[in-house]
C-alpha cells in the first residue's frame, strides 16, 4: 500500500489581503494551520507531519502555514528551505493574496490595525509599497494569485477551498465559474468569456427567477443554436490550449464565465463544460459565484 502525502500549503500575501480568513477557512476543512512561522523551521515542521499508510486525506487532509513580512528577518532564506523540501520529494504550494493600495489603506483605516512595517518615520503606504517588494519572491512562485480588491470573505473562502481540493489531484485542477458582469470580473481568471450576447432567459418573465440549473432554463437555452454554438467553440478553444498550460506545470487554471447577472447563461454554460470535460478525464471543479451569495 502506498503511503497517503498531505498536502502543505504556504499562505503568503500582502497585510490586510485576507490572510487570516485564508487560514481559518483551511482549518475549517481539516488543515493544521500555523501563522508566522520563521522560514528556518519550514523543514523541521513538515517532516512532524503525520505519514505512513495510517494517515488519510480524511484523517489529515494537510498542513498550511502563513510566512507573510512579518518574517522578513527569515525570508532570504526561504528559498534555500524550499530546495531542500524539494530535494526531499516533498512540494508546498503557495497562494498569494494582493489587493489595490487603497484598498488596504481603507482596510487599516478600519481596523485601526498597525501594518508590520510602519513605524513612527514609515506612513501606511511607503510600508505597503516596501512589503510588496519584500513579498515579491513569495508573489513569483505562487501557484495561485488571489486579488481581494472586491472580493468578499465569503468569497474568498470559496475560492481556498477550491484551491485546497485541488491539492491532491492527478493533472492541473480546472476551476470553471460562472459570474455576473454587473458585480464585477473575477480577479483571478485565467480566460474571460462573455456570454451577454446569448438569448436571456431573463425577459421570460416564467423563467425570471429560475437559474441556469433549472430545467425549464435549460430546455430553453438548449433550444437556441447561438448558445449550442458557443459552448462548443468554447470548449474547443479549451481543449486546445489546455495541454500548453499542462506542460508549463500549471496546477491551477480558472476559467470564468459571465452573464449580465451570473443567474441563467453563464451558470448553463458553465454546468456543459463541466460535463464534456469530465468525459476527457479532466479534473474539473465548477463555481457559480453569484449563486453562492
Amino acid at each position: 500500500m502506498t503511503a497517503f502525502s498531505s498536502d502543505t500549503i504556504i499562505v503568503s500575501g500582502l497585510s490586510g489581503s485576507g490572510k487570516s480568513v485564508a487560514l481559518q477557512s483551511l482549518e475549517d476543512i481539516g488543515y493544521y494551520c500555523i501563522d508566522n512561522l520563521p522560514a528556518v523551521l519550514l523543514p523541521e515542521f513538515t517532516n512532524c507531519l503525520p505519514q505512513g499508510i495510517d494517515v488519510t486525506e480524511e484523517s489529515f487532509p494537510g498542513a498550511a502555514i502563513g510566512i507573510d513580512s512579518r518574517n522578513q528577518h527569515f525570508l532570504e532564506q526561504l528559498d534555500a528551505q524550499l530546495a531542500e523540501l524539494e530535494s526531499q520529494g516533498k512540494r508546498c504550494r503557495i497562494i498569494f493574496l494582493e489587493a489595490d493600495e487603497s484598498k488596504l489603506v481603507t482596510r487599516y483605516s478600519e481596523t485601526r490595525r498597525k501594518h508590520p512595517l510602519t513605524d513612527r518615520s514609515t506612513p501606511l503606504i511607503e510600508g505597503i509599497r516596501l512589503e510588496r517588494q519584500l513579498l515579491q519572491p513569495l508573489h513569483d512562485r505562487a501557484e495561485k494569485i488571489i486579488d481581494t480588491t472586491d472580493t468578499t470573505p465569503h468569497e474568498l473562502r470559496g475560492l481556498i477551498r477550491d484551491f485546497a481540493g485541488g491539492g491532491l489531484s492527478s493533472g492541473p485542477l480546472f476551476l470553471i465559474e460562472s459570474f455576473g458582469f454587473k458585480h464585477g470580473s473575477p480577479r483571478e481568471a485565467d480566460f474571460v468569456f462573455d456570454a451577454r450576447c446569448l438569448p436571456n432567459p431573463h425577459w421570460e418573465p416564467d423563467l425570471r427567477l429560475l437559474t441556469g440549473l433549472d430545467k425549464p432554463v435549460v430546455k430553453f437555452l438548449e433550444s437556441k443554436p447561438t448558445v449550442r454554438e458557443m459552448r462548443d467553440e468554447i470548449f474547443g478553444f479549451l481543449e486546445k490550449w489546455l495541454p500548453g498550460f499542462v506542460s508549463e506545470n500549471r496546477s491551477y487554471i480558472t476559467v470564468a464565465i459571465g452573464c449580465t447577472g451570473g443567474q441563467h447563461r453563464s451558470v448553463y454554460i458553465t454546468e456543459q463544460l463541466r460535463h464534456l470535460f469530465s468525459k476527457r478525464q479532466i479534473n474539473v471543479q465548477v463555481r457559480h459565484r453569484e449563486l453562492s451569495k
